[in-house]
């Protein structure tokens, strides 16, 4: 958790009671191109107040474990960072007009969870990685919680994969859940 990225959103006007109802808005550059995000992220919520706020790099997000890895078959208490990183994923599908296959958002949460820090060709990949750092600045997740959700993320992705360009992750989960 960031404490100095709280203060900074609650001094814009946003709150944060409700992690999931903040987004993370895609930024275009030349040709409509999504430009990929950096250190700085910008974060709008549900009335469209928006401010960039930067944030720190996942690894350095993470709390000491609350739980042990037994406890973590439970169901996931962070449903708002579920939340925030699929409606994040179809605001950019949305934007760029064009939905992501299974096995690109299965790759994308794995690569998000093996090396949270690290970069992607895939634009897509910094603004899941900006909305995990939010709400990692905004609530306590251990690093094994983390994991464990992303794990989750990318066997959603694959059990929905039916040969190689198959869109049914976006189809059945995320667009009848996320869109407007």
């Amino acid at each position: 958790m960031d404490l100095n990225v709280r203060q900074e959103l609650k001094r814009a006007g946003l709150a944060l009671d409700w992690p999931e109802r903040l987004q993370v808005p895609i930024e275009f550059g030349a040709h409509g191109r999504a430009l990929p995000l950096g250190e700085e992220v910008p974060v709008a919520d549900d009335s469209w107040r928006m401010v960039h706020v930067k944030l720190k790099p996942i690894s350095r997000l993470w709390t000491v474990a609350e739980k042990t890895p037994l406890a973590l078959r439970a169901p996931p208490r962070h449903d708002a960072f579920l939340y925030l990183l699929q409606s994040t994923a179809v605001i950019y599908c949305t934007a760029m007009d064009k939905p992501e296959t299974d096995a690109e958002f299965e790759r994308l949460y794995r690569m998000l969870r093996q090396r949270p820090d690290g970069l992607d060709c895939h634009p897509l990949f910094s603004y899941l990685q900006g909305a995990a750092r939010l709400y990692l600045s905004l609530c306590s997740v251990s690093r094994a919680e983390y994991e464990d959700l992303l794990q989750r993320l990318g066997k959603l992705a694959q059990r929905f994969r039916s040969h190689p360009d198959s869109t049914a992750y976006h189809d059945k989960v995320l667009s009848p859940h996320f869109s407007a």
